[in-house]
């Protein structure tokens, strides 16, 4: 998915009560959009909330959209210790992994001695 960050169930009262968690990217209907569109991880949640009152099932995507916003809660306090996007953070990933190729690939040790790579052989040393 291209906007979660992360999600969570947690059963409590006795596993009477489940609470579904989330942090995401973007506004709340683009982030339902996402979810609704994305296959395996759709199928999942479809199973969990199929135990949960009031969930009337796929494919309907405004019965879902209405049992979450009734049920959902504003957090009181929320601190992300890390920045970007998902779709930045997936970049940055990738951006990692091929510079990693780069420095393991002895055919390329002498291109990285440019003066104007150093503050980046720099960090990737740190």
């Amino acid at each position: 998915m291209a906007t979660i960050h992360e999600a969570r169930f947690v059963l409590f009262d006795n596993d009477t009560r489940l609470a579904f968690v989330t942090s995401f990217d973007g506004p709340w209907d683009a982030y339902m959009e996402d979810f609704f569109t994305s296959g395996p991880t759709l199928a999942l949640f479809d199973v969990i909330f199929r135990h949960v009152e009031g969930y009337e099932g796929l494919p309907d995507l405004a019965a879902l959209k209405a049992l979450i916003n009734g049920a959902q809660e504003t957090a009181a306090a929320y601190a992300r210790n890390y920045g970007g996007t998902v779709k930045e953070i997936r970049k940055q990933q990738r951006v990692n992994d091929a510079f990693q190729q780069v420095l393991d690939d002895p055919k390329a040790a002498e291109a990285l001695q440019h003066r104007a790579l150093k503050p980046l052989l720099d960090e990737a040393g740190a």
